[in-house]
């Protein structure tokens, strides 16, 4: 299993989608295993318990049906992530460690970026999507870290290196069963 290097290829800077970002330090390729993704490791059920205001800036993680990354214990720098509508980045779920890895080369100074994936239950679509703003600037931005059209559960977790689908997040806004990281990340 890839480990993170001891001086990743990025630094933690403020960032213009929002609060802090990650930037690119040097060259990253395509593919570079870049950071894992860090922090305690808690069930479903004690999420919901800590996080039962339905804060919409958290730092949790869906790794699989019983398990989440509470970034806020022991959580790295891959926290600060920024979730963008034209991702740099993909988060893989290898053997129960979500990492995050280049999806194309990304240049020094670029903010690494990837897709949030968020679904949602309990909230009507228009203030699920007021909730979770997008402000990532992409031409192709959506308007929301949600993805349309995909209410309730979704895939939910990271996909598997080499799978065909990018999706890495769960979001069941209101239902106290939410997920996300970073920044700008849903609970």
């Amino acid at each position: 299993m890839a480990r993170t290097p001891k001086h990743p290829p990025f630094e933690i800077r403020g960032s213009g989608i929002q609060g802090k970002g990650a930037f690119a330090t040097r060259r990253i390729r395509k593919g570079t295993w870049i950071v894992e993704y860090t922090g305690a490791r808690i069930t479903h059920e004690v999420a919901d318990r800590i996080y039962n205001d339905r804060s919409t800036h958290t730092f949790l993680f869906t790794v699989d049906e019983h398990t989440v990354i509470d970034a806020t214990e022991g959580g790295g720098d891959a926290r600060f992530i920024n979730h963008s509508c034209d991702p740099n980045c993909d988060a893989w779920n290898a053997a129960g460690e979500i990492w995050i890895v280049a999806s194309r080369d990304i240049g020094p100074g670029d903010e690494l970026t990837y897709d949030y994936g968020l679904s949602w239950a309990g909230e009507s679509e228009a203030e699920a999507f007021t909730r979770y703003p997008c402000r990532c600037g992409a031409a192709s931005c959506q308007g929301t870290m949600l993805v349309r059209g995909e209410r309730g559960g979704g895939s939910g977790t990271p996909r598997e290196p080499g799978a065909g689908s990018r999706t890495s997040r769960e979001r069941e806004a209101g239902s106290g069963t939410s997920r996300g990281s970073g920044e700008v990340a849903a609970r």
